[in-house]
């Protein structure tokens, strides 16, 4: 069972996605840097100098000056400001991935074309060679068909 567990992680594709998801995870920390601490300041700033990451609805009878607090109070809370960013760090994810895929691509060589359609006798609907000016199967005259 080892000796199989092995050649299943040894695989290259096994560690490619490895790989992936290490750089991705990375990746994703970058982007949440960069939305919270770059990206959503002068947003906040543009609506009314407003810090999305501190919106959130208290659940509980006590009131909190903010979401922090709330959360060390131990108060039930849905932080729809830490939603908000989370879901632009997606947007950001997608849109970075999907720019670095259509790059990728464009270096990538085009696939061939599909081969052509076999050519079918008119009669029986049987493939007949492109030179061929009988069916072999119903005996037709396919010349210039």
């Amino acid at each position: 069972m080892f000796s199989e567990w092995k050649k299943f992680i040894l695989r290259g594709n096994v560690i490619d996605l490895s790989v992936g998801v290490v750089v991705g995870a990375a990746f994703s920390k970058i982007v949440s840097s960069f939305t919270a601490d770059i990206l959503m300041p002068p947003l906040g700033m543009l609506v009314g100098k407003l810090d999305f990451s501190n919106y959130f609805i208290n659940l509980s009878d006590v009131e909190y000056a903010s979401l922090a607090a709330a959360k060390e109070a131990g108060a039930p809370v849905i932080a729809y400001g830490a939603f908000l960013n989370s879901c632009l760090d997606f947007l950001i994810v997608a849109t970075a991935i999907f720019i670095l895929i259509k790059q990728v691509n464009r270096f990538m060589p085009a696939p061939p074309p599909p081969p052509p359609d076999p050519r079918k006798c008119p009669y029986c609907k049987e493939t007949v060679a492109d030179e061929a000016t009988k069916c072999p199967h119903c005996a037709s005259d396919i010349a210039g068909k």
